[in-house]
């Protein structure tokens, strides 16, 4: 050996191998002093100067510090395989097939984290499961189930559920489901979903109490969902009020819930009488007097009555009011009665609605059958005089004049008879035309009040001229004077006349007679009527042919 190695050695300063010397190596072109020393052949350089990477397979990882011996068993090093399985024998049978980098890697035999990633197939690695070992599920490795284990939480941790204690899942019969109440994180903060598997909410203090305060001695199946089934013994000893003496249902829900036992609640609605105002922060031994829930009246006297008997403004016995106190009285105070004296037919309105009962209602006198304002106000019909009610004879039915608002000042509407008031007339006193107190004789004609105004008139004279006493023909409500007469058949300004009548009607007693020729001179007339047949010179004739105002001025 030493022989052979000299033929590799240095002499001077250039190499001098032996042309007959062959490697075992094969084409490894590499100086032996790389990896052998003077030595010996064996062993080679604790650090041989080689560059495994320049090869097909870098060292990375474990197989850095791994001697070269381990992989290269035969001389021939170019002869080694690449792949795991050609160095690692497969412990798993072929369950995960010949590539171990699935789930290995070269810094340690130990599964990677990468391959917990994978783990994504009908069982993800969740929680807790997420740091176990592979063995710990799949166990021994080198015949261990890799492909179709069962991923029923049962499975592995079936001596988990049959040892559990508190509560005993096997005498308790649970399911053998763990993920009802387990969680993948921890074996432990058991929860589970009451309603959903019991249809049983756990709500208020319900859901604080630990499984056994229900399910005591480990019974878990036929536990009751009724109230009295765990709370009977609540029922039977509660005193007030008692329970069991007076036949209270056991639907304890209707008047507890799960927040406390006390206080209890009872809906009230729930019986056809609300409890408002006043009413609702009664204690209930106030109107269940002597322990008595069984009241079939919810009639207000039922606990009124020594109220009903006792009261004296107005005394309700007396007046017989009736006993439904509903009808004036409510919850919110006994006082204060508000009675709707519209139901009677009367309503009160303007100042009747401020008038103490009393004053309509005397001596206690609540029977009146008369609505008419006169079996009240008869004392004011008698003692009006302007006008006087009584001496004119005026019908008692005051509202035709008086409102509710007050007695005076009293409106009359005077369109309600047959001589509407319109123009002066509205204004003027009801004396001035109904003198003495007259106010069902009097004529509706205009000469009936104004004869004297007839009369007295000048200009023209109506009394002396004739004229008709139909004074609406000339003269208006608006005003006496300003008279206008509709002078039908000849224009009242014929001749420059201007509307004085005496320029033609020359006879002041007698209208029916008047004069053409005291403007018309017969010379001047005369020529204009030269040819006109028929012609004849006076005043007859002239209004004859000129009636209409045309033919002359």
């Amino acid at each position: 050996m030493a022989s052979a190695l000299l033929s590799f050695f240095v002499i001077g300063d250039q190499a001098q191998p032996y042309a007959n010397t062959r490697s075992p190596h094969g084409p490894l072109n590499v100086a032996c002093q790389n990896c052998h020393t003077f030595s010996g052949w064996k062993p080679i350089r604790s650090i041989p100067e080689f560059d495994h990477n320049q090869t097909r397979f870098p060292l990375r990882g474990l197989h850095e510090k791994v001697a070269c011996t381990s992989c290269h068993i035969k001389p021939v090093f170019s002869n080694v395989g690449r792949k795991c399985a050609d160095c690692h024998a497969d412990i798993h049978k072929r369950q995960f097939g010949a590539r171990c980098e699935q789930c290995h890697t070269v810094r340690g035999w130990q599964v990677s984290v990468q391959q917990i990633q994978n783990h994504q197939n009908r069982f993800p690695l969740l929680g807790a499961h997420a740091a176990l070992t592979c063995d710990l599920c799949h166990k021994s490795a080198a015949v261990g189930q890799f492909a179709g284990l069962n991923t029923a939480c049962y499975s592995c941790h079936a001596k988990d559920y049959q040892t559990t204690t508190g509560p005993a899942h096997v005498s308790g019969g649970f399911s053998a489901t763990c993920e009802q109440c387990h969680g993948f994180d921890n074996w432990y903060g058991v929860r589970f979903d009451h309603l959903k598997y019991t249809g049983f909410a756990l709500t208020g203090m319900h859901s604080s109490l630990e499984c056994t305060a229900c399910h005591i001695g480990n019974r878990f199946k036929g536990t009751p969902a009724t109230c009295v089934g765990c709370h009977l013994s609540n029922y039977q000893k509660t005193t007030n009020p008692n329970h069991i003496a007076l036949n209270f249902p056991q639907t304890c829900q209707l008047c507890h819930s799960t927040s406390a036992w006390q206080p209890a609640n009872f809906d009230h609605n729930s019986v056809g009488f609300p409890l408002t105002n006043g009413h609702a922060n009664l204690q209930c031994t106030q109107c269940h007097v002597n322990n008595n829930y069984k009241l079939t009246s919810g009639a207000c006297s039922t606990c009124h009555m020594k109220d009903y008997n006792t009261t004296t403004n107005p005394n309700h016995v007396q007046a017989k009011f009736p006993t439904d106190c509903s009808v004036c009285h409510s919850t919110v105070s006994w006082g204060n009665a508000i009675f709707n004296h519209s139901a009677t037919g009367f309503p009160l309105t303007g100042a009747h609605a401020n008038v103490q009962c009393t004053q309509c209602h005397v001596n206690g006198n609540y029977n009146l059958t008369s609505t008419a304002c006169a079996s009240c106000h008869m004392k004011d019909y008698n003692s009006t005089n302007n006008p006087n009610h009584a001496a004119a004879g005026f019908p008692q039915t005051c509202d035709v004049c008086h409102t509710t608002t007050a007695w005076s000042p009293a409106f009359f509407n005077h369109n309600n008879t047959a001589f509407p008031l319109t123009g002066a007339h509205v204004t003027t006193l009801c004396a001035s035309c109904h003198v003495n107190n007259n106010y069902t004789t009097l004529p509706t004609t205009c000469y009936g009040c104004h004869q004297k105004d007839y009369q007295s008139t000048t200009n023209p004279n109506h009394a002396a001229a004739g004229f008709p006493t139909t004074c609406q023909t000339c003269h208006s409500t608006t005003s006496w004077q300003g008279a206008v007469f509709n002078h039908t058949w000849f224009p009242t300004n014929h001749g420059g006349a201007n509307g004085v009548c005496s320029t033609c009607h020359t006879n002041p007693s007698n209208y029916a007679v008047f004069s053409c020729t005291n403007c018309h001179t017969k010379s001047q007339t005369d020529q204009q009527h030269q040819g006109v047949g028929g012609y004849v010179y006076n005043s007859t004739n002239c209004y004859s042919c000129h009636r209409s105002g045309q033919g002359g001025g």
